[in-house]
C-alpha cells in the first residue's frame, strides 16, 4: 500500500465503484458491499455511503462513529456477493468468508485485502440525513490505494478491474481506458 493525498483520496470511487464498507464497535467487527456511494467533497475530504438502518454495519457505524470504504477488485466478485447475501449478526463474515484483512492507521474497522484502494472515514454527524435517507457523510482521515491500480493521485490505465454492480447477481467491471484530447 501507499498513502493517497486525501484531496485526491475522492478518486479512489469516483468511477462509481460498489464498495465494501468495513466497520468494528465494541470487539464485533462486520463487512457490507454498498453500492450508493460517492465522493462529496475534496477539502476535508469527505465521502457518502447509504447504509440501511436493517444491517448490523449500521449499529456498529453508529456506535463507532467510523467506517472504512474498501474498493474491491473484480478478482473479488464472488465475495463481494456472498457480504452482500449474510449478516454479520449470524456470526464474523471476516472469519466465515476467510477475509484477510490489516489494521487500519486512524480507525478501528479493518482494511479488506486484496483491494484496490481503502478510505478510513470518521462519521461527519447528520441525523436528519442518517434518518430519513440512511445517507452517512464521512470525513476521510486516510487513504490508501494499491500502486497497481491507484498512483500520483490516478488511476493507472493498466489498473486491475474494479467492480460495479447492477442487481442480481451482475456486476460490471471497468473496460479499457483512453484518453480524449482536444
Amino acid at each position: 500500500m501507499e498513502p493517497v493525498e486525501l484531496p485526491k483520496a475522492y478518486r479512489l470511487i469516483n468511477h462509481g465503484p460498489t464498495v465494501l464498507v468495513s466497520s468494528a464497535h465494541g470487539g464485533r467487527r462486520n463487512v457490507m458491499a454498498a453500492s450508493w456511494n460517492m465522493a462529496l467533497d475534496f477539502t476535508p475530504a469527505k465521502v457518502c455511503v447509504v447504509i440501511d438502518k436493517t444491517t448490523f454495519s449500521r449499529g456498529l457505524i453508529e456506535a463507532s462513529g467510523e467506517f472504512v470504504l474498501n474498493v474491491p477488485a473484480r478478482a473479488q466478485a464472488a465475495q463481494v456477493l456472498a457480504m452482500g447475501r449474510k449478516s454479520g449478526r449470524d456470526g464474523d463474515k471476516f472469519d466465515a468468508l476467510r477475509l484477510d484483512t490489516w489494521p487500519a492507521t486512524k480507525v478501528a474497522a479493518p482494511l479488506l485485502a486484496g483491494c484496490l484502494g481503502w478510505l478510513e472515514c470518521r462519521v461527519i454527524p447528520e441525523p436528519h440525513n442518517e434518518q430519513a435517507y440512511d445517507l452517512f457523510i464521512g470525513e476521510v482521515v486516510a487513504a490508501w490505494a494499491d500502486p497497481r491500480a491507484f498512483s500520483n493521485g490516478h488511476w493507472r490505465a493498466d489498473a486491475p478491474p474494479s467492480l460495479h454492480y447492477i442487481a442480481g447477481g451482475a456486476f460490471f467491471a471497468t473496460g479499457e481506458a483512453f484518453e480524449v484530447t482536444g
